[in-house]
C-alpha cells in the first residue's frame, strides 16, 4: 500500500497545482461559432478553441457555456505549449444517427497530450440506435466509445457525467499519471459493452469518489497497467470491478499493483473478478488488493475465472498461462445474489498462488453462501463465511 499512498499524494498535489495556478487565457468555444441548441454542428469551432489554447504560451481554458452542443467524431490533438484546462458548463451530444461517428471507435479523443483537465459537464453519445443495430444483428459500426486519453500525461478528470454510450464511456490507454474524481457514468444494465471506465498499458491511474451504474464492467482493467488506486467507488448495475479479460495473446503486458478499497457493489453480476482467456500466454496479475468491500445482493461477489472462452473458439481444451499470485481479499461483507458467492476457478497449468481472505462474511437468503475452489493455493484469516473456504496452504486440485 506504500507505493499507492506515494501515488495518490503525488497525483493530489498535482490537482492542486493545476487548480492553483489560474489560467491567464481563456477561449470560449461560442467566441469561434460553437452553437449552443443541440443541433449545429460545433465541432470545427470546438477545434478552433483547442488550437488556440494547445498554441497558447500561458496556461489556458476552453470554456463551454451552459447549452447544449452537437459534435461529431472529434480529435484534440497535443503536444500543446502549456497545460490547459476543458472546463463544461453545458451537455456534449452526438448526433442522433450512431452511424455518422463512424468506424474509428471515438467520439472524443484527446491524443499526445499532458497537463489537461476535464471539468465538469456532461456527455452525451445518444447510443441506444447503435445498441438496437447491436440486437438485431445487422451489419453495425464498431461503436465508439465516448472520451478517450491516448498516450497522455498528468491527466485530471473531475466533475464529468456521461450518459448513453454506445460503447466504453472512458477510456485510459497509455497513459501516465491520471486522476478521475467524482465522475458519474449511466447507461442502461442490458446496454452491451459499455464500461464505465476502462484503464489499459497505464500507471498511476487514480479512480475515486464516482458512482457507475451501465450495461458491462463498472471499471475494466486491461494488460499493462500498475499502480492503480480505486477508492469510494459505487457499480451497479453492471458487471463489477474487472481485471481482465487478460492472456488475449501471448505475448502480453501484466498487471501489478492494483488496489480497490471502501467501494459499495449494488445489483451488479459481479463484485470484483479476474477474467483470463484459457489459452497459452506469459501474462500475470500479482499484488492485487481488494478490501473494505459492501456487495448488496451480487450475483458473484468474489470471483477468478481462468476459463473464459466465449462462443467456445480459439480456446477450447486449453488452459490459462497468465499467472495470478499475491491477491488479497479483505473485510468483504454482504449478500449474495446466488448460493454461490466465491468462486475460484484457477487454471490447472497455472494455479492461483498466494491468495490471502481475511474477513470475509457473505450471506444468500440469510444463510452462509457457499463457494467452489479449484488449483488454488493461500491461506485465510479472521471470520469466514461461506465457512468451508477452500484456501489453505497446498494445491487443490480441479
Amino acid at each position: 500500500m506504500a507505493n499507492f499512498a506515494v501515488s495518490f499524494v503525488a497525483l493530489f498535489l498535482f490537482y492542486i497545482f493545476q487548480q492553483s495556478n489560474a489560467a491567464s487565457a481563456s477561449f470560449n468555444v461560442i467566441t469561434f461559432g460553437a452553437k449552443p441548441d443541440g443541433k449545429t454542428d460545433s465541432t470545427q469551432p470546438f477545434l478552433k478553441a483547442w488550437s488556440a489554447a494547445c498554441s497558447s504560451a500561458s496556461p489556458s481554458i476552453v470554456y463551454v457555456p451552459r447549452g447544449s452542443y452537437l459534435l461529431k467524431a472529434i480529435v484534440f490533438t497535443g503536444p500543446c505549449k502549456n497545460k490547459i484546462t476543458v472546463q463544461i458548463d453545458g451537455t456534449l451530444v452526438a448526433p442522433t444517427d450512431y452511424r455518422a461517428l463512424g468506424n474509428s471507435g471515438y467520439w472524443i479523443l484527446f491524443i499526445k497530450v499532458n497537463r489537461v483537465s476535464v471539468i465538469g459537464g456532461t456527455l452525451d453519445a445518444r447510443g441506444a440506435g447503435f445498441w438496437a443495430c447491436r440486437k438485431s444483428g445487422l451489419n453495425c459500426p464498431v461503436g465508439a466509445r465516448s472520451i478517450t486519453f491516448n498516450w497522455a500525461n498528468d491527466i485530471l478528470i473531475s466533475g464529468l457525467t456521461s450518459i448513453n454510450s454506445q460503447s466504453m464511456h472512458l477510456v485510459i490507454n497509455s497513459c501516465n499519471n491520471v486522476l478521475i474524481r467524482n465522475v458519474r457514468v449511466t447507461a442502461p444494465a442490458l446496454s452491451p459493452n459499455t464500461d464505465g471506465i476502462h484503464v489499459q498499458v497505464s500507471t498511476g491511474v487514480t479512480i475515486t469518489g464516482s458512482t457507475i451504474q451501465t450495461g458491462d464492467d463498472c471499471i475494466s482493467i486491461g494488460p499493462s497497467t500498475r499502480n492503480m488506486l480505486m477508492s469510494s467507488i459505487k457499480c451497479g448495475p453492471g458487471h463489477g470491478i474487472s481485471i481482465g479479460s487478460l492472456g488475449n495473446s501471448v505475448n502480453e503486458g501484466g498487471v501489478e499493483n492494483i488496489t480497490l478499497t471502501n467501494s459499495i457493489f449494488s445489483g451488479s453480476d459481479n463484485g470484483v473478478r479476474i477474467k483470463t482467456w484459457a489459452r497459452p500466454s506469459n501474462g500475470f496479475a500479482r499484488n492485487v488488493v481488494f478490501q473494505n468491500l459492501i456487495m448488496n445482493n451480487v450475483k458473484n461477489p468474489i470471483i477468478i475465472d481462468q476459463n473464459y472462452c466465449p462462443t467456445n473458439q480459439g480456446c477450447p481444451h486449453q488452459s490459462s498461462g497468465v499467472k495470478i499470485s499475491q491477491v488479497t481479499f479483505r473485510n468483504i461483507q454482504g449478500t449474495s445474489a446466488t448460493p454461490e458467492a466465491v468462486k475460484f476457478d484457477c487454471s490447472s497449468s497455472n494455479p492461483c498462488s498466494g491468495i490471502r481472505l481475511q474477513d470475509i462474511k457473505l450471506t444468500y437468503m440469510n444463510k452462509a453462501a457457499t463457494s467452489s475452489c479449484k488449483n488454488i493455493g493461500g491461506t485465510s484469516s479472521g471470520v469466514l463465511m461461506p465457512s468451508e473456504l477452500c484456501l489453505i496452504i497446498i494445491w487443490i486440485g480441479g
